[in-house]
């Protein structure tokens, strides 16, 4: 508990004044009475001043958010347990629980006396926009005498932390097909051990080899199964992201680093969904020594709830990391942003004949302004993506003009994942939220 110093209410530095000054009128002109009487006004506020001081605040704070993992702009309730470990209840305490701006409104309420060895719940809800690690506490208490005249503080407990991570927006149920060449073709199988039952019935899923249904189990179970004699390896895929400062916008929920990173965090959580082994090459996952291992998608999203833009240096650095990753196969994404040409020259490396690849080029300087995507950019297949604007809206009233039903247009507003995508790949049109899970999937905005 860090110790606050004590004050006199203004109710006690009034009786304090008034002691005194009747303490010296009764001494200048004779009066024992009224001397008697300010030096009783003046003692009061010290005497409530010690017994404050008596008091020893030794309370645990303890806090749990629920969910435990919150996302951008979600509400999560917080529970604060105050436990009494003294020898001694506790004072009524007016508490304010500390937070980070971004986090709203500092609480209040008021705690109760707390009986040694008992506890007391307070529950506030907090929500940011804002991703990152932010502050919850100290919790600040004040108490003070009966009578009004002495208060003290102190902030009890020590502060904790919540992460808000980045948002994360639903690809679609669409899987991932062995459509590539080399070792991203056709799906390679491990044979069981030595001692382990080779055989084994599952439900039949779409892909699977119409030879391999057990049709015994599929009179049995009255859906079709399909003998699983061996366990498929698991595909690989690389994220990268860029953390450029330059390339970005400026930084604020809106801009296009805060989209790269919900975007990274998407397919993450995408490719898990398809029992994919993912690798995350991000400035967070190298300085934690894990770009060159697969990596889960709630481990991966807890780390780029801190990820933070960085130097032109960081994304050669990451570069290269992404090349061991993709050392064993696996098909390649990256989030960029358009910079300079000489920043993004290393990328072309990353990809090698007949291996899948795709970036997504972020025309940054849109983002938080109206206006259009940029055009792609050669090298890998790119989808350009720009936050809607007028060229979004204006093209909606002429196509209902042209069909005669001209309909009021509302802008609204739109999540990273639901923004308008253009395409360079050849006249495949826009690539629109609900369209790029099925393409990873089905292979067509990787092929070269």
């Amino acid at each position: 508990m860090a110790r606050r110093p004590e004050v006199l209410t203004s109710r006690g530095r009034s009786f304090l004044a008034a002691g005194v000054t009747l303490v010296l009128g009764g001494m200048a002109f004779g009066f024992p009475d009224l001397t008697r009487g300010g030096a009783l006004l003046a003692g009061l506020p010290l005497v409530a001043a010690l017994l404050t001081r008596r008091h020893t605040l030794t309370l645990r704070v303890t806090r749990t958010p629920t969910p435990a993992r919150v996302a951008v702009d979600e509400p999560a309730s917080v529970a604060l347990t105050v436990e009494n470990l003294g020898a001694a209840s506790s004072p009524i305490l007016m508490c304010e629980e500390c937070l980070d701006y971004v986090l709203g409104d500092r609480p209040r309420f008021l705690v109760g006396r707390v009986e040694t060895g008992s506890s007391r719940q307070v529950t506030y809800v907090v929500r940011s926009h804002v991703r990152g690690r932010h502050r919850l506490g100290p919790l600040r208490a004040q108490f003070g005498d009966p009578f009004g005249l002495a208060t003290r503080h102190a902030d009890v407990g020590a502060a904790s932390d919540i992460v808000i991570r980045p948002k994360v927006e639903p690809l679609g149920r669409a899987g991932l097909r062995g459509v590539g060449q080399g070792l991203e073709g056709e799906v390679p199988f491990l044979v069981a051990l030595h001692g382990e039952d080779d055989v084994s019935v599952r439900e039949y899923r779409d892909g699977d080899d119409l030879r391999r249904v057990h049709w015994g189990a599929t009179a049995h179970c009255g859906e079709l199964m399909v003998r699983q004699e061996d366990r498929p390896a698991r595909r690989r895929a690389v994220v990268l992201l860029d953390p450029r400062a330059e390339a970005h916008s400026a930084p604020g929920p809106t801009s296009s680093f805060e989209w790269s990173v919900s975007a990274v965090a998407s397919i993450l959580a995408h490719l898990e969904q398809a029992d994919c082994a993912a690798f995350a090459v991000t400035a967070r996952t190298v300085r934690a020594e894990l770009a060159s291992e697969p990596i889960r998608a709630d481990e991966a999203i807890d780390l780029l709830a801190e990820e933070q833009p960085g130097d032109t240096d960081d994304l050669a650095e990451l570069v290269r990391h992404a090349h061991w990753a993709i050392g064993a196969g696996g098909f390649i994404v990256a989030v960029v942003a358009d910079g300079s040409d000489a920043g993004l020259a290393g990328l072309a490396a990353l990809r090698r004949p007949g291996q899948p690849a795709l970036a997504l080029v972020l025309d940054s300087a849109t983002f938080g302004t109206d206006g259009a995507p940029s055009g792609s950019r050669p090298g890998w297949p790119s989808s350009s993506a720009a936050p809607a604007g007028r060229s979004a809206r204006s093209t909606a009233r002429r196509a209902s003009r042209r069909r005669g039903r001209a309909r009021r247009h509302t802008p609204a507003r739109h999540s990273p994942w639901e923004r308008r995508h253009e395409t360079g790949l050849g006249r495949r049109g826009p690539v629109r939220a609900g369209d790029l899970p099925r393409r990873l999937a089905d292979g067509h905005p990787l092929r070269t």
